[in-house]
């Protein structure tokens, strides 16, 4: 007789707590449809401040007259797959980069966004399977943060996407059926109807938008957290960072510094108290999950800060920049809605709107021209295949709105254990993140940190009897140069020519030398016979200047009057 509303009290009291339980991790995987819209603009930003660098080096890193011709790229990485490396010609890998470019300009005002989202991560890809010497832990990470853009509702705010939509939601004399050669039917039908809606219905969030809590809001958090919680495991083996002195040691290597980071190195007791403030905020990280509103909003900002602080003392490229575009969705409803207010209350009123109508005609005069561009006449049969690609888009949206999602982020929590000694990847989880390449490898500056300065030189003796350094196009010198950032063209070729250096790269010194002897054959009236290539190196105590060691040695002569000859 009392068991029944035992069960009917256990059973409420399991419902309660599975209620309560949603609702604690719905806040705490929760992001604005706003710090979405501003995640989308700092991507596409991103991806076209990355192209345009890359073009710097274009032949140099993408063609068959560059240090990675596709020869050389099929020996030595068999299962590459890279459409940059259909073809070895500067103007086809430029085509490609211009088609990214377009891509991404797309991406950034929100047009198409899904299919842009989709298609710059796919090309990004690409571009980075065909040079993995030059490829840095940032260029990992922005392919990530685009991945989980594919899953995001990137389009809700801000977009010609939204543009689209409200004016195809919106009543008027332009929607009316009986409109005169007018398509009064919203994108539903050309198929595209679900370009980039939110998988999910969203929460409320404010009186300024909303905020949707998916998986996939889940993973593009969850990304970013076991970023640094590996990295600051990591971090944990390594005595210079434990004992407070790692970013002293960064610091005195002038490889890596640029602008403030070539005063810093003369305040070691700042130095050491950034070592462990970053080291604290590593391991604060998983503070960035628990918590929500502005106490998550003050954790980012931290990160924020430390970043920003990167990218004007080291030379580590987009790094910085895309971590701190990571860290837009942290951002959650309540601190959106008071930047609102503040811009309504103490922000330039009248030029906000002035640039908010110009950018609104701009996305309605997109979405004008999207919409005057003649659809095919489609017979009885043509529409009743939409439909049924339409229904069959729709029976798959739990798939790609819910499991694939779910999938990785169990593969980059396990991936992120293993990578610590924590666990384990099954096989074929193991090819699924290599394939996307989501392996979670984060051992920037760990365990321990850059400690040497590193350069190169490579004179070449010319065909009258003279040297030249072939790669600076220079007077040859073997002297510690007094900027030794400024030898680098780039920080892609310093990443580059630190991987050529290392033992398990030898066969790359011969390619890098061969295009050494063809790129200044091609560019000079005066050809080069043969070429040598010296790695300098120095290691000096961050607190007295004392050089503790130095030296050089030869990577490899090269004989360029001949064939090309692999150095094994």
């Amino acid at each position: 007789m009392n068991r029944s509303p035992s069960l009917v009290t256990l059973r409420s009291r399991l419902s309660a707590a599975v209620r309560r339980l949603s609702a604690i991790v719905a806040a705490r995987s929760s992001v604005d449809l706003r710090a979405l819209a501003a995640f989308r603009i700092g991507l596409g930003t991103l991806l076209i401040a990355d192209l345009l660098r890359r073009s710097r080096s274009l032949t140099a890193f993408y063609t068959d007259d560059g240090v990675l011709p596709r020869r050389a790229l099929f020996a030595d990485y068999s299962g590459t797959y890279s459409l940059h490396a259909l073809s070895g010609e500067p103007w086809a890998v430029a085509s490609l980069f211009a088609v990214a470019g377009v891509v991404a300009l797309a991406l950034a005002v929100g047009y198409r966004t899904r299919l842009a989202t989709a298609v710059s991560w796919l090309l990004l890809l690409s571009l980075q399977a065909r040079n993995p010497m030059v490829l840095n832990a940032g260029d990992a990470l922005l392919a990530m943060l685009l991945f989980w853009g594919v899953f995001l509702p990137l389009d809700a705010r801000w977009s010609v996407d939204a543009i689209r939509r409200a004016e195809a939601e919106s009543p008027g004399d332009d929607a009316a059926p009986d409109d005169a050669g007018g398509d009064a039917t919203p994108d539903a039908e050309d198929g595209d109807e679900d370009d980039s809606a939110p998988e999910t219905a969203p929460s409320p969030g404010g009186p300024h938008g909303t905020a949707v809590a998916t998986v996939a809001s889940l993973g593009v958090l969850l990304q970013m957290l076991v970023m640094y919680v590996t990295n600051g495991l990591h971090k944990l083996e390594g005595e210079l960072w434990m004992g407070g002195e790692a970013v002293a040691y960064v610091m005195q290597a002038d490889h890596f510094t640029y602008l403030l980071g070539d005063h810093v190195a003369a305040f070691p007791a700042l130095l050491r108290a950034a070592t462990y403030a970053w080291v604290a905020l590593l391991f604060a990280s998983p503070l960035l999950i628990l918590l929500t509103g502005y106490a998550r909003a003050a954790v980012a900002s931290l990160f924020v800060g430390m970043h920003l602080g990167m990218a004007v003392t080291m030379r580590i490229d987009l790094f910085p920049l895309i971590s701190v575009v990571g860290f837009v969705p942290f951002y959650q409803t309540p601190v959106w809605d008071a930047a609102a207010r503040a811009v309504d209350r103490y922000g330039p009123a009248a030029a906000i709107d002035h640039w908010r109508e110009r950018l609104e005609s701009a996305g309605r005069a997109i979405a004008s021209l999207d919409a005057s561009v003649p659809r095919p006449t489609r017979n009885d049969r043509l529409a009743g295949l939409a439909a049924g690609i339409r229904a069959g888009v729709e029976r798959g949206r739990p798939l790609f709105s819910t499991v694939i999602p779910v999938f990785f982020v169990v593969l980059i929590v396990l991936s992120s254990a293993q990578s610590v000694g924590y666990g384990e990847v099954p096989d074929p989880g193991e090819e699924v993140l290599e394939t996307v390449e989501m392996d979670q490898h984060w051992q920037m500056f760990a365990p321990e940190p850059i400690r040497t300065t590193h350069w190169f030189a490579a004179p070449g003796v010319l065909e009258n009897g003279s040297e030249r350094d072939v790669f600076r196009d220079a007077a040859v010198s073997l002297d510690r140069p007094p900027d030794v950032d400024a030898t680098y063209p780039t920080a892609r070729w310093r990443k580059y020519l630190t991987n050529v250096e290392s033992t398990s790269n030898e066969k790359h010194r011969s390619y890098f030398a061969n295009y050494l002897c063809g790129e200044w054959n091609r560019t000079h009236a005066i050809g080069v016979e043969n070429v040598t290539v010296y790695h300098f190196y120095e290691r000096t105590d961050p607190y007295n200047g004392t050089v503790l060691a130095d030296g050089r040695f030869g990577l490899i002569e090269y004989d360029c009057s001949g064939q090309f000859v692999q150095n094994e």
